[in-house]
């Protein structure tokens, strides 16, 4: 056999090569393939990585063929970091990439290194997802962006960049569902909406927090009311039940809102 390969067989019998290689005391398994000639192709584009340093992070596209980029994205770390990480990880100063694709990467802070590090993160659409205990989670409530957020509306991307997920460059705009904000005369207020067969404004509040229990509050009113939707409720994780209740028996719903109702039970 060809260095960097050897046979093997699967379940039926059948033949398959797996290209492999140690680097600094660690084995690392490149991939497989049916024809022992790829495999070997596997092993050589990875020794080519390994020991030039004229390959990088930015140009080694061209140097590969066989050999998959999440791999090479490894490699070119741990020659370069002495770290080897299964995921596509690469660590920059200060932070490190996560390439998705050969050339599209994602940026994080070096705080979140040891859970990517463990995490796959895969795509579908626009959403970027990893699995969790045999879960799928959207990686965006990690940064406190809901799954029912919108770009530029409930949180913006500081440097205009949205593949960089670095904690200073999130800012949370709108962090409860049916609450947005606006401005009269200069002073901010917090609008909270109920959808229906519209958006209907439930009222206009000083503070945020009102605004999200004077949600929760509408979405009982209308329960009550015998409207059953599957309406998403806002968590207040940084009130006691007692300042919650307190809050809740004093906001108030605006008529419009209530008639709304009303009519809509009708």
């Amino acid at each position: 056999m060809s260095t960097g390969v050897y046979q093997t067989s699967k379940k039926d019998g059948s033949l398959y090569y797996r290209a492999s290689l140690t680097y600094h005391a660690k084995h690392i398994s490149l991939g497989s393939s049916s024809d022992a000639a790829i495999a070997h192709a596997i092993y050589r584009e990875a020794m080519d990585i390994l020991s030039s340093p004229a390959i990088t992070p930015e140009n080694y596209t061209s140097r590969i063929r066989h050999l998959s980029f999440e791999k090479a994205i490894s490699l070119l770390n741990f020659r370069d970091h002495g770290m080897y990480i299964k995921t596509p990880i690469y660590l920059q100063k200060g932070f490190f990439s996560y390439y998705l694709e050969a050339d599209y990467d994602l940026k994080f802070d070096n705080d979140d290194l040891f859970y990517y590090s463990s995490h796959k993160i895969m795509r579908r659409g626009n959403h970027l997802f990893v699995n969790d205990y045999g879960m799928q989670y959207n990686i965006a409530q990690r940064y406190g962006i809901k799954n029912y957020g919108v770009a530029g509306r409930d949180y913006v991307f500081v440097n205009g960049d949205p593949t960089d997920y670095r904690y200073a460059n999130i800012r949370i705009i709108n962090a409860y569902h049916g609450i947005t904000q606006t401005e009269k005369k200069g002073k901010r207020l917090f609008v909270a909406r109920l959808h229906l067969n519209g958006d209907v404004i439930i009222g206009k509040y000083t503070t945020e927090i009102k605004a999200a229990i004077a949600y929760n509050k509408a979405v009982d009113y209308a329960r009550d009311h015998g409207i059953q939707k599957n309406f998403i409720q806002n968590y207040i994780a940084d009130l006691s039940a007692r300042e919650y209740a307190d809050i809740y028996s004093a906001l108030k719903l605006s008529q419009t809102y209530l008639d709304y109702i009303d009519s809509f039970v009708l």
